[in-house]
């Protein structure tokens, strides 16, 4: 408990303190305070990484405990989060497994999937694909916008609750807000924070499962360990990235064993070695995995549009 109580106050103490400090500069017209936010949306990553670890029941001792933790972090992170840890565990259930792909993942079509498309849904999933809708227009939309209802689960009243009480939420701290710094400001400091920590954290997300290496399986030859160890990927961070994106970068042995808190994955990671050289990525590997986009079935990887014959 005291452990993480600790990785908590550390991460949301200087959280505050960035946004506080974006809100006065832009209230008082002081526009370098802007150079705030990208420390304020890396804090903010790390905020929504525990409230990862919640989700799994992994940061604190006790369910409730996790679940409060999980909730009142979600209205920071606008993330329900009820909705998202649901959508969160088919992920685990169901990653590399190329027969049940769904909610909770960045979607991913074959080579063959892909040629049967018409030329419309073509020009879609390659726009989808894309640098500037992938990093850039894609996580504002699904932390702003598509996280406000249910999608995928709207029929589902658990959803619902979830989803509406993050609203309610932030509905609550926008109105203990805006009296005193404004709506202008407050939008100002709040949306470039959120748009940017969405924007690192889907490309984490992105480079963890789809990578040079990587393995998809279809269903008869999937496994949870093949899917972790081989469907996942270790980008080694240097520090301080690794300590502000709460060791995710060990997301292989994360997906093996999902109940080991972030802040203990590096003594796991140095209990078992040989989990340190497998599906190892670095910063540099992050641009060419962006130009990944269709796994290629015959050949067993990750291919380009150029490399399987689809440039145009």
């Amino acid at each position: 408990m005291a452990r993480g109580l600790f990785e908590l106050a550390v991460t949301l103490v200087p959280l505050l303190a960035l946004w506080a400090g974006i809100y006065v500069c832009v209230a008082r017209g002081w526009w370098w305070g802007l150079a705030l936010v990208p420390p304020a949306a890396a804090f903010l990553v790390r905020l929504f990484m525990i409230q990862h670890d919640c989700g799994h029941q992994a940061f604190l001792p006790g369910a409730a405990a996790n679940t409060w933790v999980g909730r009142c972090i979600g209205v920071l992170t606008m993330t329900p989060y009820g909705y998202w840890r649901r959508t969160h565990a088919i992920h685990h259930a169901t990653s590399a497994n190329l027969d049940r792909r769904g909610l909770g993942a960045i979607e991913m079509l074959t080579v063959e999937e892909y040629r049967a498309l018409s030329p419309l849904k073509r020009l879609g999933y390659r726009l989808y694909r894309h640098r500037l809708v992938m990093l850039g227009l894609g996580p504002p939309y699904m932390f702003l916008i598509q996280h406000r209802l249910p999608i995928g689960a709207m029929r589902e009243r658990w959803a619902w609750r979830s989803v509406l009480g993050n609203n309610l939420g932030l509905a609550l701290l926008a109105a203990t807000l805006v009296p005193f710094v404004g709506v202008r400001a407050m939008l100002i400091a709040h949306l470039p924070v959120v748009s940017l920590a969405a924007a690192i954290g889907v490309g984490l997300f992105y480079v963890q499962h789809q990578f040079e290496g990587s393995r998809w399986m279809r269903q008869d030859g999937w496994n949870p360990t093949a899917s972790a160890l081989e469907g996942s990927s270790h980008l080694v961070l240097p520090q301080p990235l690794r300590w502000l994106t709460a060791n995710i970068g060990a997301h292989h042995l994360h997906h093996a064993s999902s109940r080991i808190p972030f802040y203990r994955l590096d003594k796991a990671m140095a209990a078992h070695p040989s989990l340190a050289t497998a599906c190892r990525l670095h910063i540099r590997d992050l641009g060419p995995a962006l130009n990944l986009a269709l796994w290629d079935e015959i050949g067993g990887r990750m291919v380009t549009f150029r490399e399987a014959g689809l440039s145009r």
